[in-house]
């Protein structure tokens, strides 16, 4: 019995969650792609609007890696490694776009959602790969863990996002138009 035994179902769920969410985020772009795009949104979108999908990408892969057919935990504890610390230079990226973006101002909460938990679902990640030699059992929850983390941060984001453009966005369109 390996560390991976019984897992499929919940990577099963969660990589088609993650796949479904994408999806939606993608019907959403298209449905307010039609509106005027106001200063610095563009920027705002690659530090707010793009994790999301990344965050969700990176559930779809874990998915299907803890899926696939190993014969050992190695090569798997590695590519964990390997995600985790791509995610976590990725993060670093995020956070100086949110700094240098000048459309909205950021909040604890957008701090906490698009930079800070990201950044420890991906350390949880990486660090699931180090510890696999001597705590595979551990080491999968840890992975585990960090998969629902950064599928409810994206959930969380996307959610965010939606109500941003519809309650905040669309007032200063309307304010726009009126100038």
């Amino acid at each position: 019995m390996t560390a991976l035994t019984g897992w499929e179902n919940f990577y099963v769920i969660v990589g088609s969650s993650a796949g479904a969410l994408i999806g939606l985020q993608f019907v959403v772009i298209t449905l307010i792609a039609n509106r005027p795009i106001l200063e610095g949104q563009a920027e705002a979108g690659a530090a707010f609007a793009t994790p999301t999908i990344v965050h969700f990408a990176a559930v779809l892969l874990l998915a299907a890696i803890q899926t696939s057919p190993w014969r050992g935990l190695g090569a798997l504890a590695v590519l964990w490694c390997v995600l985790g610390l791509s995610g976590l230079a990725y993060e670093i990226v995020v956070a100086r776009r949110m700094r240098k973006q000048t459309a909205y101002t950021p909040e604890f909460e957008d701090w906490l959602f698009h930079a800070l938990l990201p950044c420890a679902a991906y350390v949880t990640l990486a660090g699931s790969g180090l510890a696999t030699g001597g705590h595979a059992r551990k080491a999968s929850f840890a992975v585990a863990a960090a998969a629902l983390l950064l599928l409810f941060i994206g959930i969380h984001n996307a959610w965010d996002a939606v109500t941003y453009h519809i309650f905040f966005a669309k007032q200063g369109e309307t304010k726009a138009r009126s100038q």
